[in-house]
């Protein structure tokens, strides 16, 4: 079952019930996906930013586009209008294929991950990760990439509040941590 046809059969009806909706277009839903790269040393090295645009290919499905610097920082020799950054936008079935391999793999593949915070989500349900390794996507072999860097994930949610995102998410089986043991 393709996971946009799980939203509407399985988790849609979950959520009218538990969050006591009386119409499911107020429902919460996932929007977009936002997949980012920032490659800040390519104001020195040329040859990053392709590695990098070709690892947000592959892992997204979908050709990015380069980001740009808007404004100097001369403590980092950066330059107004220097590519820094590579991202892609997610929307439709390739979202949803994307969200689906996110919780049900490369989550999993994280050492001793037990769940995202919920300091990650903003006061409007969306969704920040940070992933250190590229090569927890399948698409990635390590055997071609240059060099290991992360990428962030924002996954922008339509919702009333941020307990509606939280639920939303949970639904689908993203591992969701309410409290931080400090221990």
């Amino acid at each position: 079952m393709k996971f946009k046809d799980y939203y509407t059969t399985e988790v849609l009806p979950k959520l009218i019930s538990e969050l006591k909706l009386e119409n499911p277009y107020i429902a919460p839903r996932v929007e977009k996906i936002v997949l980012n790269i920032g490659v800040g040393e390519a104001a020195s090295n040329k040859n990053v930013l392709p590695h990098a645009t070709e690892d947000l290919m592959k892992i997204s499905g979908q050709k990015p586009i380069i980001t740009k610097a808007k404004r100097s920082i001369s403590a980092f020799k950066i330059r107004a209008g220097l590519p820094i950054g590579t991202k892609v936008t997610l929307r439709g079935a390739k979202m949803y294929d994307f969200l689906e391999k996110l919780i049900k793999i490369v989550l999993p593949r994280i050492r001793e991950f037990k769940g995202v915070p919920i300091k990650n989500f903003d006061s409007h349900g969306n969704l920040n990760i940070g992933i250190t390794d590229q090569t927890l996507f399948p698409e990635i072999d390590y055997d071609t990439i240059d060099k290991i860097r992360g990428l962030e994930i924002t996954i922008v949610n339509r919702s009333i509040d941020k307990s509606h995102a939280i639920t939303l998410l949970k639904a689908f089986g993203m591992p969701v941590i309410e409290s931080i043991n400090t221990q």
